[in-house]
């Protein structure tokens, strides 16, 4: 379960923040998952949960938004989303794309005390 060190990451990540920023209390964070990024939301969640049970990171709240895979057809210059993982244009049934959105894992937002 990779989502484990990606929780671990995260809660790193955010603890650096923190105290980049001198704030002591987590509320929430939001997070873009994208849907070829190969993570498991729940599992996230979950892992992300068990990292920071008894820290005082414990309680803050991880809201995650799905990112849809989007491309890009470098043949007739559409822009699509992609279903069910066909890597083809639905305008031209060109290959040639490049992928433009929904592969990434980012830290939108944060709410602290």
């Amino acid at each position: 379960m990779h989502e484990m060190s990606i929780a671990q990451s995260l809660v790193d990540i955010l603890k650096e923040e923190m105290a980049r920023h001198n704030v002591h209390r987590l509320r929430s964070v939001k997070l873009h998952v994208g849907q070829l990024s190969a993570i498991v939301p729940e599992s996230l969640s979950f892992c992300f949960n068990v990292i920071v049970s008894g820290t005082e990171l414990e309680g803050a709240r991880l809201d995650m938004e799905i990112i849809p895979l989007k491309a890009f057809c470098q043949d007739c210059r559409e822009n699509f989303e992609v279903e069910n993982y066909t890597f083809v244009c639905p305008l031209c049934q060109g290959t040639n794309i490049r992928t433009e959105a929904g592969q990434d894992l980012s830290i939108v937002e944060m709410e602290v005390d």
